[in-house]
Parts: structure tokens; C-alpha cells; sequence
């Protein structure tokens, strides 16, 4: 296994200072058509974009994205997510940085309007500790849509580290991933698991 893979599992390795790891947009092909059956709104904000790996791919399928990221990575407008004031009209879709996912929820049910979701690309440990089950007590959690396969997340957009000439594909990793799906809506109900 390469070096860089371990980093997700070692806790002594070096992070990408804003946690920048980019995902391979094989993850978005995998989890649209289960997405479109929930009723994804045609207008997304990928609010943690990158480099446009996943919103180029969204609107490769037709999607209208807005996107920006707090850095400017050359795709997107550059915007604080965490400190904006306005309001958005559509479903909010990206992979956060991992420290602050608990945060993109929170923000996300600020500026989403009723009935609408935010969508978080995220490690299955997500659903860990306490003060995120005090979370999803206080922000419905939809869905958790879990990958089948193991999905790369390449540190700075680095995706030709983690290419397997052999077969064509990315080298997965060690981590296993998910769509956190949140409904902004008055209603709690038990969220529900689906695979893809």
C-alpha cells in the first residue's frame, strides 16, 4: 500500500492545512441515481469545491451548481460557507472538511429553506461520538447512503498518486464513506440506510 493511503488511518501523519482532499467524482456517478429517487433539487451549492471534482460532475449531469470554497483552488467563487448570510434556493452538495462537518450541518439549516437538504460526502466515523448524536437529534438526518466500494479522497487534488494503471481506477484507500443526507424540515423520523 502507498504511503499516502495510510494517511487517513495515522494519526501522527501531516494534513492538508485547510483539509483539502478532493473526491474522486466516480462517487457522485454511483450515488445520482440513488440522489434523483430522494428528489435532488436541480439547483446545488457545492460549498466546499475544490477543484470542481464534484461539481463539474453534477452539472455534466445537468445540475445548476454554484460553486465556491473558502480557498482559491482555480474552480469557483471564493466564499466562507461558515460565514455567509445568504440564502439558497436549491439542496446544498460537497465534501466538508472533515473538522467542521458538525458546522456545514449547522449552517447548511441556516441558509437551506424548508424542504430543503444538505448532502455531506463523509467518513462512516462521522456517526461517532456523542455530540453528534446530539446532532442528529436536533437536525434530522435523512438518509446515510453508504458506498460499496472504496472511494478515493486525494490529498490536494492529487488523484495521480492514487492512479492503478493496471485497471483504470483509483486506489480507494483504507477509509469507508457515505452521503449524509439532512433534511431541513419540522419532521423527525428515523433516518434510513441505503447502499449504492
Amino acid at each position: 500500500m502507498k504511503a499516502g493511503l495510510m494517511l487517513a488511518v495515522n494519526p501522527k501523519a501531516k494534513r492538508e492545512e485547510n483539509d483539502f482532499y478532493a473526491t474522486d467524482p466516480f462517487a457522485i456517478d454511483i450515488v445520482l441515481p440513488t440522489l434523483e429517487k430522494i428528489c435532488l433539487n436541480k439547483n446545488i451549492w457545492e460549498c466546499a469545491c475544490g477543484k470542481g471534482h464534484l461539481a463539474k460532475r453534477l452539472k455534466d449531469n445537468g445540475y445548476n451548481v454554484y460553486a465556491s470554497d473558502l480557498i482559491d483552488r482555480g474552480y469557483g467563487e471564493v466564499k466562507d460557507f461558515l460565514k455567509t448570510k445568504e440564502k439558497f434556493n436549491g439542496d446544498i452538495l460537497t465534501n466538508p472538511p472533515f473538522r467542521f462537518a458538525e458546522d456545514f450541518v449547522k449552517k447548511g439549516f441556516e441558509v437551506l429553506s424548508e424542504g430543503s437538504r444538505i448532502i455531506l460526502f463523509l467518513k462512516i466515523q462521522f456517526l461517532e461520538t456523542k455530540s453528534r448524536k446530539e446532532l442528529f437529534q436536533n437536525y434530522p438526518l435523512e438518509y446515510v447512503i453508504v458506498n460499496s466500494e472504496m472511494i478515493c479522497c486525494a490529498k490536494n487534488g492529487e488523484f495521480d498518486r492514487y492512479f492503478n494503471k493496471r485497471n483504470g481506477k483509483y486506489i480507494g484507500g483504507t477509509q469507508l464513506y457515505a452521503w449524509y443526507v439532512f433534511k431541513k424540515t419540522e419532521t423527525k423520523s428515523e433516518p434510513k440506510i441505503l447502499f449504492v
